[in-house]
């Protein structure tokens, strides 16, 4: 049996100190209340398109439609014609606008091109014939018919087709626009561009002597149903 001298016993290293304890950590939950709602989402719209797929007349619930609860137009007013639309022009004009200021255009000014689509019509008034504008003769077999000259109508803007193709403003014209109405400006682009494309039929768009051909078929056409050979188309000078 050995004996342990306080020497040897110094030299020993001391016991290890048992493990502290440390205590388990929380487990964090899975975020159950969205896991929950989006299988919620992925069942309602795989469940609508199944249902969809099984049953063709049944209709997405979410869908939107537009509904139009205007009413019924209210009529004003009746007019008979008396005039014979005997041509019809369709003009597209470019309409090249701009407001100069004697400052910088990035600062006050507006250029506008916009694009106008409309139709303007030759007529024949007969509202104004009297018994001396149809001559016949004695046998019913020839007729002398004399009209007024054919007329050009107003142009009629097509708003449908017409469209504002490019637009620069200045940094005060865009901050008016904010507080202002465009109104004024889109009325000013439509009656200009209906005084062009009415101007354009007035200067060589052959629109007058095609009525005038047309006016003068259609008659002679239904003068000759009734028995007559030769008729005769006038037009009085302007």
């Amino acid at each position: 049996m050995g004996v342990v001298t306080p020497e040897r016993r110094r030299a020993e290293p001391p016991p290890p100190a048992p493990p502290q304890y440390e205590p388990p950590k929380p487990r964090r939950e899975p975020p159950w209340g969205l896991i929950t709602l989006g299988i919620l989402i992925i069942a309602i719209f795989g469940g609508v398109s199944w249902v969809k797929g099984v049953i063709p007349d049944f209709h997405n619930p979410f869908v939107q439609h537009t509904v139009d609860r205007s009413g019924p137009a209210v009529l004003q007013s009746i007019q008979d014609l008396q005039e014979y639309h005997a041509a019809s022009g369709k003009f597209q004009q470019v309409v090249d606008l701009r407001q100069d200021s004697p400052l910088p255009d990035s600062v006050l000014g507006e250029k506008t091109l916009f694009v106008a689509v409309g139709s303007v019509d030759a007529v024949v008034d007969f509202s104004a014939l009297d018994s001396g504008a149809v001559q016949v003769s004695n046998n019913r077999r020839s007729a002398t018919i004399t009209l007024p000259r054919p007329r050009l109508t107003n142009a009629q803007l097509d708003v449908s087709r017409s469209y504002v193709y490019d637009q620069d403003r200045g940094l005060f014209n865009q901050i008016g626009s904010l507080f202002g109405d465009d109104t004024e400006n889109q009325q000013k682009l439509y009656v200009l561009a209906q005084q062009k494309i009415l101007a354009s039929a007035q200067h060589g768009s052959g629109l007058i002597p095609r009525a005038e051909e047309n006016t003068r078929l259609m008659l002679q056409s239904l003068l000759r149903a009734l028995g007559f050979t030769s008729v005769s188309v006038n037009f009085e000078p302007t």
